[in-house]
């Protein structure tokens, strides 16, 4: 049986948009959509197109890196790129759904990346999963890739940030709600985090715009 080929992101998409002239390619993703608890929260990174490639080796969608590996490179990826990392808090999601929120977090990211550009024209979206007809230059402006965080190393950056900005997040909210064991699901409706809502209810950080109820 042949082995799978094991694939890993680089910067083919960036350079496309290097070599037309784009000078500020930005890698986009969110984490923590499908959670149960806690906010959303997105990053966008932009590395300089004669960045040193050695420091990314390890960069990866932070799906498949282990906790210690993301927490350095998040570090590296910081102190090597332009970044920025916002999220939206429950009571926005809770008032205006999920789908709102996401497009909300989105737009902050790239308000805070694009007033950092001295032109603010010259930039191109790289975003996980399919474009987004909201956000600014609309589409001509980005390219949606599926699985966009193997692919990309910008968007597999930001992957990273985002993440590890969120984890961190839920590793607080643990040491207030411990009943909840924040600080292994994350949020996320894991089978604890499910009997804890059966045992304890709903706290202030659950989603309740989410059909929560059926697990009470």
């Amino acid at each position: 049986m042949a082995m799978k080929t094991i694939t890993k992101p680089s910067f083919e998409e960036e350079k496309l948009y290097w070599k037309s002239g784009i000078d500020f390619v930005i890698g986009l993703d969110e984490v923590g959509r499908g959670a149960f608890a806690g906010p959303i929260v997105a990053a966008g990174v932009v590395f300089d197109r004669n960045v040193n490639t050695k420091f990314v080796r390890g960069v990866n969608d932070s799906k498949l890196i282990n906790p210690r590996l993301r927490e350095e490179l998040s570090e590296i990826i910081k102190a090597n790129s332009i970044f920025a990392i916002e999220s939206v808090e429950i009571d926005y999601i809770n008032k205006n759904g999920i789908g709102k929120a996401n497009s909300a977090v989105f737009r902050k990211v790239l308000r805070s990346l694009i007033m950092n550009f001295e032109q603010k024209s010259n930039y191109f979206i790289l975003i996980d999963g399919f474009h987004k007809k909201y956000l600014p230059g609309g589409i001509k402006k980005q390219k949606g890739i599926v699985k966009g965080d193997q692919k990309s190393l910008s968007i597999a950056a930001a992957s990273i940030l985002a993440k590890v900005y969120r984890d961190n997040l839920m590793q607080k909210e643990s040491k207030k709600y411990p009943n909840y064991l924040f600080e292994r699901n994350k949020g996320y409706g894991s089978r604890a985090h499910r009997q804890a809502l059966k045992e304890f209810g709903l706290i202030k950080i659950h989603r309740t715009s989410f059909n929560l109820s059926q697990y009470l």
